[in-house]
């Protein structure tokens, strides 16, 4: 039984990709674990082949949040899910680097005041877009709803640990400049010794609301790194040995959200920049960032810092290759003076090559100019991490 429903999932979603069902394609069955029947389900997609993955965030979380400007201070227990990506490709091109991909995610719809769904979870896109290989020299477009330049690459090289906490630009206790998908296109380069993106993209972000009614402008957004070690082809894990320098930021024009409030009332432009340098070799890694907001409205202008470590225990022992120590520190300090700050250490065991169990403690702390207290969000996180 359960490989029926397995298969009237691929069929659901291949036909969410577009494929097609046909009886002219070579059946295979399917037959249950009684071995009492068969069925036999004829599956057809205009691709020579289909690639089907998913990445999944579970945990739970025992944390103390007190907010002194509203009167708050909660102890918390929750079992969570914070991320369930399901993801499919198709190959149809002569180039086997050539696709189409589409990721679902989930999301649990807050409460706002106006919505009776608050509490329940819906499924959302997170990306759908063409992806052509080499269609410049040493450079392939992603077109859709694609990757932003950044953070995908920060979460491969520099940061690691997506599970526990988002990157430092785009954390809401941090810069909180940018997420990761918008609809676009982006232009993506790799050389040994240099790799770039470089997109256009609506701005809002996959999430973000498109508003019509106003003059909303696009949003040029890049990154330039440097591969010290000639390692810009390559997909790099962590037992490679790499050493990078980014240059990397965001234009957007007509921002209404985080873009600067001219005189007249209406939204300026966002433009915020970073540099990041990383290194990595199999018994550690070592990444830090720096971002500044040049324009911006009050609420996100301001400039800090980030860096994080990961040790891993084989330098000691090689049967200890599966543990992990994980750090990293940021501090964003707004131009109105008001420094926040978060602190992340814990320790990570991998499993098996499709999970990682993550212990941490992480604590957020907002002050004001004058040292007093407005926030604090202090927790403890234990974390499944699996990819299949």
């Amino acid at each position: 039984m359960k490989k029926i429903l397995l298969s009237i999932a691929v069929i659901s979603t291949i036909s969410l990709a577009g494929g097609e069902i046909s009886p002219s394609v070579q059946e295979k069955s399917v037959t249950t674990p009684s071995d009492k029947f068969a069925l036999s389900v004829p599956v057809f997609a205009k691709t020579s082949k289909l690639e089907f993955s998913g990445t999944h965030y579970l945990g739970f979380v025992h944390g103390n949040y007190t907010n002194t400007v509203k009167g708050l201070d909660n102890t918390y227990d929750d079992f969570e899910t914070r991320r369930n990506y399901f993801q499919v490709k198709g190959y149809f091109f002569d180039d086997p680097k050539s696709y189409i991909r589409m990721t679902l995610d989930t999301a649990q719809i807050k409460d706002n005041g106006s919505t009776s769904d608050a509490g329940s979870w819906e499924v959302r896109l997170k990306y759908a877009y063409l992806y052509l290989n080499d269609i410049l020299p040493y450079t392939g477009v992603e077109f859709g709803q694609a990757h932003r330049p950044w953070i995908d690459y920060e979460e491969h090289h520099g940061w690691l640990y997506r599970s526990i906490a988002k990157t430092f630009v785009e954390r809401g206790h941090d810069a909180d400049f940018t997420n990761s998908a918008d609809l676009g296109v982006n232009f993506k380069t790799k050389l040994d010794y240099f790799s770039s993106e470089i997109g256009l993209f609506n701005g809002e972000g996959y999430h973000g609301l498109l508003d019509k009614d106003k003059n909303n402008g696009l949003s040029f957004e890049w990154r330039l790194t440097a591969n010290l070690l000639g390692t810009g082809k390559k997909h790099v894990h962590k037992h490679d040995r790499y050493a990078d320098i980014s240059f990397y930021g965001q234009d957007n024009t007509k921002d209404g959200k985080r873009g600067e409030i001219l005189a007249d009332g209406t939204s300026g432009d966002f433009v915020w920049y970073g540099v990041n340098a990383v290194y990595n070799q199999a018994e550690f890694l070592i990444a830090g960032n720096y971002l500044k907001a040049e324009t911006a409205a009050d609420k996100f202008k301001g400039s800090g810092w980030s860096v994080n470590g990961e040790f891993r225990l084989l330098t000691f022992d090689t049967s200890l290759e599966k543990w992990n120590i994980i750090a990293r520190y940021d501090d964003w300090t707004l131009d109105n003076d008001v420094e926040n700050t978060s602190t992340i250490a814990g320790i990570g065991y991998k499993w098996n090559k499709n999970v990682e169990f993550i212990l941490n403690y992480d604590n957020y702390e907002s002050d004001a100019a004058d040292g007093s207290k407005i926030e604090q969000d202090e927790r403890v996180l234990f974390t499944a991490e699996v990819k299949w």
